[in-house]
């Protein structure tokens, strides 16, 4: 059952460039605890992030990459230091409300002022703090990278790439908090085969479709996984 999840969750986050982590929570905290499932969801990442990047080398856009790892290193740190005592329902709603919340602005604002490169780091601390806390908060940098202008192939590369950088700086944490035990290395090393066969379908499938159906799926999943945030425990 968790492979079959952990290459669902390549497949959708190869295709939307997120998502995946967020559906993938709830079904690894049902199996394992969230204590547990956290870490073990951010070794699934690591993987699945690492060959999006890998697919889309070639449109990766590397200024953004390092604004975002600017902010993102630090706070995943914190965050994950932070894992074991952190109070998570109420962040979790919170974000689910801004992430419906965003949806809403950007059909009422369909052409939204370009962020500048340097706001990227702004976007990363808040990312890797919550990453860290809630395991995924992938579709909280979304609308920060569609502004941006960057869509498929350079929208998920990049945003992969910047979120490796997130989640490796994380495990660091939760290896220094005691989190990563011998049972989430070897889940997480089991489960790496589903997440890059899950990655390489997803690359076949983003080439066939246009940037609008790709922007229309990436904010399906935005209110999709505001919802789930919003009932989450």
């Amino acid at each position: 059952m968790a492979s079959g999840a952990a290459f669902g969750l390549a497949l959708l986050s190869a295709v939307a460039g997120f998502g995946g982590g967020v559906l993938l929570l709830p079904v690894f905290s049902a199996l394992f605890g969230l204590r547990v499932a956290v870490p073990m969801l951010t070794l699934t990442q690591v993987s699945s992030n690492a060959s999006r990047m890998w697919l889309n080398r070639r449109d990766l856009r590397w200024p953004l990459i390092g604004w975002f790892a600017l902010g993102a290193v630090p706070f995943a740190v914190g965050g994950g230091l932070l894992l074991a005592h952190a109070p998570l329902g109420a962040l979790k709603r919170l974000l689910g409300a801004f992430l419906i919340g965003v949806v809403v602005w950007r059909r009422r604002n369909p052409h939204p002022a370009k962020p500048a490169d340097r706001t990227f780091a702004v976007v990363g601390a808040g990312s890797g703090l919550g990453s860290a806390l809630l395991g995924s908060t992938g579709p909280l940098t979304a609308p920060f990278f569609l502004a941006a202008g960057l869509t498929r192939a350079a929208y998920i590369g990049t945003e992969a790439a910047s979120a490796l950088t997130m989640h490796l700086s994380k495990i660091a944490a939760y290896g220094a908090g005691d989190l990563l035990t011998s049972r989430v290395l070897l889940f997480g090393a089991a489960l790496t085969p589903a997440t890059l066969a899950g990655a390489w379908l997803g690359k076949r499938v983003v080439g066939r479709i246009s940037d609008r159906v790709f922007v229309l799926l990436v904010e399906i999943g935005l209110v999709a996984a505001g919802v789930l945030f919003l009932l989450g425990r």
